[in-house]
């Protein structure tokens, strides 16, 4: 735990974020962290709700570790086959979507779905800004070694530029395009093909989201079904603006948003996590799309972390953690270390030493492919940015340098 001294209490909290910073006992995230993104509206003034801490020490995500422990995985199992066996097609036609780049957990829900439960999953990809040389490999590999049929919509592409440099303008949010996009098209690419099943792997909730969406396997419909297109802001800009000032239309818009309700209800699609009913571990995951899929890892160290299997396949994923860094103070490697604290790979003792040896480590391999060829702001330009999103109640300057105010120990 941090406490906050009497100065820091009167200190700016950005994004309605809690005023006295909290790391629990157990893994090394800290109430800073989103336990919700609001893609639509994230700005410095926004209520942001944020990982809960119990009394005792406890985060939400490590009080769920515990609790899959003690779940009976063999009766889960039993209901899945009951809701496969609902929407299992007996011409071979596609019953299911997976939405997915081909990494380590797409690549066991498609293999499992497929190979162990005699499903015929449609694979949909939201495809990268710009792919790295191992996603785009183990994208390949995921469709061809692991025998799957795809759709993959690429987006226009000056359209997804512009989006992009606005989020990281406005928001300090590279991925906001992104994760619209890759939420958003599996339930239109169901709708359209009345594929009315779809499997993510794992849910949000596993890494700190609200702990009650873990005791069910359905998504809420809310979370991709909108109607009231005046709560949406794309790269922080409202539609009336982008359409004004940019001169896009809403069909240059209408991939990142969310479908109409009354298409979903008409469709009847239900959205699950295979992550409910299979017992999930990010690390067995990995082992298991290297057997079945030709998945490999970074042939070196991911910048920021310590490990190679994770978020590989895009060139702007590296920009992301950085700013949840500089947001948040919790970078890729407290992400990491968190979930393998909870897996029982890694103690705290360890993950504490490997978040002070690389969190917050800048991006440089494709600093030059992302800052001035795609987005075409700049190195200096994107840390100025920075700067100005850094909340005052995280970060202090001393000799000219940034440093936070509260690190895990």
């Amino acid at each position: 735990m941090s406490i906050a001294t009497a100065e820091e209490t009167k200190l700016p909290a950005y994004y309605g974020l809690p005023q006295e910073v909290v790391f629990c006992r157990r893994c090394v995230m800290s109430n800073q962290r989103p336990a919700s993104y609001p893609e639509f509206k994230h700005t410095r003034d926004r209520k942001t709700p944020t990982l809960h801490i119990g009394e005792d020490g406890v985060c939400d995500a490590c009080r769920y570790a515990e609790m899959k422990e003690q779940i009976d995985w063999e009766a889960r199992e039993k209901e899945l086959l009951k809701l496969l066996d609902r929407f299992r097609s007996k011409d071979g036609s596609p019953d299911c979507i997976v939405p997915g780049s081909g990494g380590k957990d797409s690549a066991l829900a498609a293999h499992l779905l497929k190979y162990k439960y005699g499903m015929h999953p449609l694979t949909v990809t939201w495809p990268p800004a710009i792919y790295t040389e191992i996603g785009w490999k183990n994208y390949l590999n995921w469709i061809e070694v692991g025998g799957f049929d795809n759709i993959t919509y690429r987006p226009n592409g000056r359209v997804h530029r512009l989006l992009t440099r606005l989020a990281v303008e406005n928001l300090l949010h590279p991925f906001q395009t992104f994760i619209l996009g890759q939420k958003n098209l599996a339930p239109k690419i169901a709708a359209r093909y009345n594929i009315p099943l779809i499997f993510y792997g794992e849910n949000e909730a596993e890494y700190g989201n609200p702990i009650a969406d873990n005791f069910t396997s359905l998504r809420d419909k809310s979370y991709y079904t909108l109607s009231d297109l005046s709560q949406v802001h794309l790269g922080g800009v409202s539609i009336p603006e982008l359409q004004d000032r940019y001169g896009l239309t809403l069909g240059d818009l209408e991939p990142y948003l969310p479908a109409p309700p009354e298409m979903m209800e008409r469709s009847r699609i239900e959205v699950h996590y295979l992550g409910y009913y299979i017992k999930w571990t990010p690390q067995e995951a990995f082992y298991y799309a290297v057997e079945h899929t030709g998945f490999e890892p970074n042939p070196v160290r991911t910048e920021g972390t310590f490990s190679k299997y994770n978020s590989l396949d895009d060139r702007i994923d590296g920009f992301h953690y950085y700013t949840t860094y500089i947001k948040f103070g919790l970078g890729r490697c407290s992400y990491d270390a968190s979930q393998e604290i909870r897996n029982k790979h890694l103690t705290r003792e360890e993950a504490v030493a490997l978040v002070r040896r690389f969190d917050g480590e800048f991006p440089w391999r494709y600093a030059k492919d992302i800052l001035d060829d795609y987005l075409g702001i700049g190195l200096d330009r994107f840390l100025e940015l920075c700067d100005q999103f850094r909340s005052p109640h995280l970060w202090k300057k001393e000799n000219g340098e940034w440093k936070l105010r509260h690190q895990v120990s």
